[in-house]
């Protein structure tokens, strides 16, 4: 009895393709998915959604409510308080209200290194030996800055420590350098390539856009201005594909996709992007300025259970603020609810801001 092989074979082929295929079924996104319209019909501007992730979005992004105003009127924290030179222009009620909410927002909970006591000495509120201090110190100018400085991306809505920290001392989402691979390189590249992470969504694109981008002011291009390729110039594929990995970062970090922020015609032309897009330019300025200028001041600080394997701080991205959605909590405003988050009036601004960098 022979067997015809050929059969034999291409009911093998068939197999493993069902089964591939079988399988490549469960790396598709569940119906169902809609599309929300951004632009002129016909053009693909739009956002695609997903009702089931919507709603598990909207139940991790509400902000908390908020407690009564405080009277703003009345003796200053300064004169009752001994070592408070960033809140001291405050009244006493408003200090009182903002470190009561400050400890539901870093350090809820009662006990030994929660509440009060997560930053504060047991005994010694005026105390500055522990670094948890400091940090938080720094933290507020750095808030006070994001809400007065950086308006043309926070806006009339601000951002307060919820923002980032929703009730954990560290931020569910920060990014650290990290060691290279060490092991084969055959199917990597340059960037650490072709090893799919969360940070370049969870893509086989480089792997840190953030180191260049949101550390670092490098220009984020893949288009050329020169005819022919330059020594000089920096737009090649390569340097494409890690313009790619922060655009796929930023995509999942705000839960849109390429057309919330470009023209689906011509992403490079900003007179026909979306208003999106200016504010998106704005914010990767403003984390870097976080990462910089407030951040990185604080390394020192730092005990080595706070770094990352590489020796440096844990940094900010996108994802740190908005976890998900295009406006963090959905554009609650914070800033209205908490204006002890504002700056100093100018008058006594020099008094308490300390120096933009420490």
């Amino acid at each position: 009895m022979r067997f015809n092989t050929t059969n034999v074979t291409l009911l093998s082929l068939a197999g493993a393709a069902a089964v591939i295929g079988f399988g490549l079924l469960f790396t598709f996104e569940r119906l169902p998915v809609q599309t929300v319209q951004g632009g002129f019909r016909g053009t693909s501007m739009g956002r695609v959604e997903n009702p089931r992730t919507a709603v598990v979005l909207a139940a991790a992004n509400q902000a908390p409510e908020a407690p009564e105003a405080a009277d703003a009127t009345g003796e200053r924290a300064r004169e009752i308080y001994e070592n408070v030179p960033v809140l001291g222009h405050l009244s006493v009620e408003q200090f009182g209200r903002i470190m009561n909410v400050m400890t539901q927002w870093l350090y809820p909970g009662e006990g030994d290194a929660v509440g009060c006591n997560g930053c504060h000495v047991p005994g010694n509120f005026a105390s500055d030996d522990k670094y948890q201090k400091h940090v938080a110190r720094r933290m507020i100018q750095m808030t006070m800055a994001l809400n007065s400085e950086w308006t043309p991306h926070t806006a009339q809505t601000g951002v307060t420590c919820w923002t980032c920290h929703r009730g954990q001392s560290v931020p569910a989402n920060v990014w650290h350098q990290a060691p290279r691979s060490t092991g084969p390189n055959f199917l990597t590249g340059p960037g650490e390539q072709n090893r799919p992470n969360v940070a370049a969504g969870l893509s086989d694109l480089p792997l840190d856009p953030f180191t260049p981008y949101l550390m670092g002011a490098q220009e984020i291009r893949m288009q050329g201005a020169n005819q022919h390729p330059r020594p000089e110039s920096r737009q090649s594929i390569q340097q494409t594909e890690w313009t790619y990995s922060l655009m796929m970062h930023m995509s999942t970090s705000l839960g849109v996709n390429c057309t919330f922020c470009h023209n689906s015609r011509a992403f490079a032309n900003w007179e026909e992007s979306p208003p999106q897009r200016a504010v998106a330019w704005q914010g990767i300025r403003m984390v870097r300025d976080i990462n910089n200028t407030y951040i990185e001041s604080l390394r020192e600080r730092f005990p080595a259970t706070r770094l990352g394997p590489m020796g440096d701080v844990l940094k900010a991205n996108c994802t740190t603020c908005h976890q998900g959605v295009n406006k963090p909590m959905y554009g609650a405003p914070m800033i209205r609810d908490y204006p002890e988050l504002l700056p100093a009036p100018a008058a006594q601004r020099a008094e308490v801001a300390g120096p933009r960098v420490q």
